[in-house]
């Protein structure tokens, strides 16, 4: 069966499931969807609006779920109505959210004793790629699998790589993580600096762009910390739970990360200074905390 013609399911509408799941509609896949809220545009009126995210696996021959956390994910896989119990032989999970890899090799195995197929798939790029279709996708997984399920993802993402078996794109991702927080608070740091010695962090930014200390995340996260603008694409929320599995995971391997913990730890400040909810950019409110210095006044 080609994937033109076979039935997909999404389960989870939010920042970046909502775009994601519209590429698949766009493309005229028929889509059978399942969100925790009322579902949106242009799923209301354009995709079945399931009641159960068993009904949505009774419909789909592919189930896609993007959301926030290893509990949401076990919940909307194994509790009361959930995919598990609407599988059938030959039916393939595709899970696009931030997760625990072990959980994830464990999730995988109970779909597998259905006769299932299971891809972790986790993305970056946050709202920004979501919905320019410029996803990088790190997928784990069988390669049968993931051939099938790799047009689809080609709708969401551009840069997509089979990284290994079930687990690898979770541990792909929490390592994507890890330099991101990192980036973020360097380019903070640098900014925070800038302003207070006196310099335009504007034009500090635009003469970094420049060189070698280039990045998106000087791009584009300087300029959200440069114009104040912290509604989230990536909520600091989410980017605490990414490094706390970073850091979990660590301590299993005994692997040290002191860079990863520092970072945590100022998502942590930002969390107790009331900016859970904002972009990840925000990380530089911590640091302007520190400084009783503002990169720009909000």
């Amino acid at each position: 069966m080609s994937n033109a013609s076979q039935k997909i399911g999404f389960i989870g509408l939010g920042i970046m499931g909502a775009p994601m799941a519209g590429h698949l509609l766009d493309a005229g896949h028929a889509l059978f969807v399942h969100t925790r809220s009322a579902a949106p545009e242009p799923f209301a009126s354009r995709a079945t609006v399931c009641a159960s995210a068993t009904e949505v696996a009774q419909q789909a021959d592919i189930v896609f779920l993007m959301v926030p956390d290893t509990p949401d994910v076990e919940k909307v896989l194994f509790g009361e109505g959930g995919v598990a119990a609407g599988l059938g032989k030959g039916k393939l999970v595709v899970d696009c959210s931030s997760i625990d890899p072990i959980a994830t090799r464990a999730f995988a195995q109970r779909i597998a004793r259905l006769g299932c197929g299971y891809v972790d798939a986790p993305v970056s790029g946050g709202e920004v790629g979501a919905k320019a279709a410029s996803l990088t996708i790190m997928c784990g997984g069988a390669e049968a699998d993931f051939d099938r399920v790799k047009p689809l993802l080609e709708k969401m993402g551009k840069n997509l790589t089979l990284v290994g078996d079930v687990g690898a794109g979770q541990i792909t991702k929490v390592a994507n993580q890890i330099i991101v927080a990192l980036n973020i608070a360097a380019v903070s740091e640098a900014l925070v600096f800038a302003s207070k010695a006196g310099a335009d962090p504007a034009r500090v930014r635009q003469a970094l762009m420049g060189g070698f200390a280039s990045s998106r995340i000087l791009e584009v996260h300087g300029e959200r910390m440069i114009k104040r603008t912290f509604a989230p694409g990536f909520r600091i929320a989410l980017h605490q739970k990414d490094l706390n599995l970073a850091l979990q995971s660590a301590r299993a391997l005994g692997v040290a990360l002191p860079q990863t913990a520092g970072a945590a730890q100022l998502m942590n400040a930002c969390a107790a200074l009331g900016h859970g909810q904002a972009d990840h950019s925000a990380l530089v409110r911590a640091l302007e905390a520190l400084a009783q210095h503002p990169v720009q006044p909000d």
